[in-house]
């Protein structure tokens, strides 16, 4: 899915969406990808993938694991 630049809707909250998109229909089930490698497939910045990481985290879909990554929650 690519991002639309010129949406009112901010790029972190549309790569959340394309994440949790994902992670709905069984594209990711473990680890997702870093942060660093969604910001180069999305060409968004390590900022803008961390912060749709950090708000899918906070949604409860995700579990943030110190020096691992992040990963679906089960």
């Amino acid at each position: 899915m690519a991002l639309d630049l010129d949406s009112p809707i901010p790029l972190w909250e549309q790569l959340a969406d394309a994440l949790r998109e994902g992670i709905r229909a069984g594209a990711y089930t473990g680890r997702v990808p870093s942060a660093r490698s969604l910001a180069q497939e999305f060409e968004v910045s390590h900022k803008t993938s961390e912060r749709a990481l950090h708000a899918l985290v906070d949604e409860g879909l995700l579990v943030a694991v110190v020096g691992k990554g992040f990963y679906v929650k089960r």
